[in-house]
């Protein structure tokens, strides 16, 4: 009893779902479910299997590292591939390429991701709350950090050596966080705006699911009035875009190389 004379159960059961896939994974992934005490997660429980058939039950603290976990070990995957990026392409070696052979029917390096912002709302934010948490103990955290953190400027830096950014507009393609959304929470491509903006003569942005910001202008504009083009998000859309316009393509979503 409660010093309000109420009785409250309090449960922490994580959110591991992916953004856009809510109602297929809130069926098919375990849930997580912790409380205080046993009566309360066994509420909590019993909500969750009106969804799922699996539920692991954990203690509160046992729940949050699980989530922090997760999180952290995904932006530290991308920081090895997009590290790994960085490497391949200072020596002029077009890492998909590298990455594609690696992987191929060689289990161990199936889940070797390619190359690409890693940002959004969860896994930075998760993998310095880790940090912080372990009193800033987490050199592979911070590493990771700088590794994805620092991928647009490395790509301004290695456009400004094959093109004259103070007499060019570039247009940046995509602005959401993530393909086919139109989510921009923590999306890495308006840090590699902000960059531009400082580099090249000026930038356009597009996006064709993005409604919230109002600079954004629509994709025949941006291949009318740009010289180059980088490609923020790999929206399929992009995959067959036809254009003469030289293209950064870190993703590889057009399937023509990833060097810079």
């Amino acid at each position: 009893m409660g010093r309000l004379g109420k009785d409250v159960d309090v449960v922490f059961c994580p959110e591991r779902i992916a953004e856009g896939r809510a109602m297929i994974e809130l069926h098919t992934l375990p849930q997580i479910v912790s409380g205080r005490t046993d009566w309360a997660a066994d509420r909590a429980e019993k909500l969750f299997r009106n969804l799922t058939d699996q539920v692991v039950r954990l203690l509160p603290e046992e729940a949050e590292l699980a989530k922090l976990f997760t999180n952290t070990w995904r932006y530290i995957k991308f920081a090895i591939a997009n590290q790994c990026y960085m490497i391949a392409n200072d020596f002029d070696v077009d890492f998909e390429r590298v990455r594609s052979a690696l992987a191929l029917e060689y289990p161990r390096a199936a889940d070797f991701p390619g190359a690409g912002f890693a940002a959004g709302p969860c896994l930075l934010k998760d993998t310095m709350q880790l940090a912080a948490f372990n009193n800033h103990n987490f050199v592979l955290g911070h590493a990771a950090m700088m590794v994805n953190e620092g991928l647009p400027h490395y790509i301004v830096s290695r456009i400004e050596r094959k093109y004259d950014l103070s007499s060019s507009v570039v247009g940046v393609l995509g602005m959401a966080f993530k393909a086919e959304s139109d989510d921009i929470r923590s999306s890495l491509s308006y840090k590699l705006k902000r960059i531009l903006r400082f580099k090249s003569r000026g930038v356009l942005c597009t996006d064709p699911y993005v409604r919230n910001d109002l600079d954004l202008v629509g994709l025949d504009e941006v291949l009318r009035r740009a010289d180059l083009l980088v490609i923020g998000t790999p929206h399929r859309a992009y995959a067959s875009l036809e254009t003469d316009l030289p293209v950064i393509d870190v993703w590889g979503v057009r399937r023509q190389g990833v060097r810079v």
